[in-house]
């Protein structure tokens, strides 16, 4: 069989990328980040804090809502799929600093990425790291900013400086992050569906959809079903928006 024959045949298909529970992790993060981002706006920003009228509810949501920020992600930890992105977010291999480095991570030979990332690259990895991070210093200067009794004028001057100039930080990689996602279709249909197109995988996260693959494989053996990737649990017959 021709190679890009055969190159063809194993790429076709669907990636299950993401659960149920993992996607709801993400948007209920996402959407609480958000509030937190527009309402710290409509305090901070000179422009836009002359047009609020209910300037104590909106602290209000913001305060709630950046409190109740670590509980989608705390309660997230039940989930093995969930604890296992967590793992894999956490470690950086050497081809992970390659990729940091090359002008080319992501060009494509013969259909397939030509470093070997996994389920996450390097950038994902650093932003993950970024917004845990973030997420720490945020609750933990907004607590001394919501209740300033037990603390002295410095510890209240040093985390008022150190949240506002933080936000600023927070929103620039929160649009970068969503100009990249609404930059690769494939990306978002993976983070709103769960799903992805298996070319896709294989140009962007080759060792992952070679993980996949073989996974997939080793279970259709054992199951006697003949078939190949398809058997496995994190292949997916049908396209995203299919019932």
């Amino acid at each position: 069989m021709p190679r890009h024959d055969m190159h063809r045949r194993e790429t076709h298909g669907w990636l299950v990328r993401f659960t149920r529970a993992e996607r709801s992790i993400h948007h209920v993060t996402a959407l609480l980040m958000l509030a937190c981002l527009l309402t710290a706006a409509l305090l901070y920003l000179p422009v836009l804090s002359t047009l609020v009228g209910r300037r104590e509810m909106v602290k209000t949501v913001h305060v709630w809502c950046g409190f109740a920020l670590p509980v989608p992600i705390v309660l997230g930890l039940l989930s093995r799929a969930f604890r296992a992105d967590l793992s894999r977010l956490n470690r950086f291999a050497p081809h992970d600093w390659e990729w940091l480095r090359r002008g080319d991570r992501r060009a494509v030979r013969n259909g397939r990425g030509i470093l070997p990332v996994g389920k996450f690259n390097a950038g994902q990895k650093l932003n993950a790291a970024f917004t845990a991070g973030a997420v720490l210093v945020m609750l933990g200067t907004g607590e001394i900013m919501a209740f300033p009794g037990p603390w002295g004028d410095r510890w209240r001057t040093g985390a008022t400086f150190v949240h506002d100039w933080l936000f600023l930080l927070i929103a620039v990689v929160t649009a970068g992050h969503l100009w990249e996602a609404l930059r690769d279709r494939d990306a978002l249909t993976g983070m709103l569906t769960g799903r992805v197109r298996r070319d896709w995988a294989a140009r962007h996260h080759a060792a992952w959809e070679d993980r996949a693959g073989r996974a997939g494989r080793a279970r259709a053996d054992r199951s006697g079903t003949g078939t190949s990737a398809e058997a496995g649990p994190e292949f997916a017959e049908r396209r995203p928006d299919m019932s």
